[in-house]
């Protein structure tokens, strides 16, 4: 009996060789992040394609085309002054935003007047760059596609996920920054 028991016993040791890591019950491919760029490829030429309709419409206005991914014209120019705003250097301006259909979510009295340090802080994308383009008293009007404005969460508030912008934004006041000064254009 005691030899018996003795077996068992060092069977059930080297039976336990310590836990079996669980394997997955489902392995995904890489199918779901593959579709799910697809869709955001047609959201974007989707989108980009609405914007195109707009310019083609609009024939009163001269479109630039920004690498950034957005379009603008200009309001109101400032041909004597030379000055872009560079990192560090505080803005301020107001803004609009709107939809491409041109309804209204926040005006510009909504928002107030925004003072923003350049690359710092924060703002959706396309505004970040919007403000890099203007001089000093300039305005211009932007199309952004929803990847250059509040993108897939929208803000919270009025604006929807995935909702093309448009805004008019005006440059007031320049405060450049004495490194801006030092850098070479």
């Amino acid at each position: 009996m005691r030899v018996l028991l003795m077996i068992i016993a060092g069977l059930l040791f080297f039976n336990c060789g310590g836990p079996e890591p669980r394997r997955p019950i489902k392995v995904r491919s890489g199918s779901f992040f593959k579709e799910s760029v697809e869709r955001n490829k047609a959201l974007v030429a989707l989108e980009e394609q609405s914007i195109r309709n707009i310019i083609a419409k609009d024939t009163l206005q001269e479109y630039v085309s920004n690498p950034n991914g957005f379009w603008y014209y200009f309001e109101t120019k400032n041909d004597t002054a030379t000055y872009f705003p560079k990192t560090n250097d505080q803005v301020l301006f107001s803004y609009n935003l709107m939809t491409l259909a041109g309804d209204t979510i926040y005006s510009a009295k909504d928002i107030g007047p925004t003072s923003y340090v350049v690359d710092k802080e924060q703002l959706f994308p396309g505004l970040q760059n919007a403000v890099k383009l203007l001089k000093i008293n300039e305005k211009a009007t932007f199309l952004f596609p929803s990847l250059q404005a509040y993108g897939y969460h929208g803000d919270g508030n009025l604006i929807a996920p995935k909702t093309p912008l448009s805004s008019s934004v005006e440059l007031h006041t320049i405060i450049i920054n004495k490194d801006s000064l030092n850098l070479k254009p």
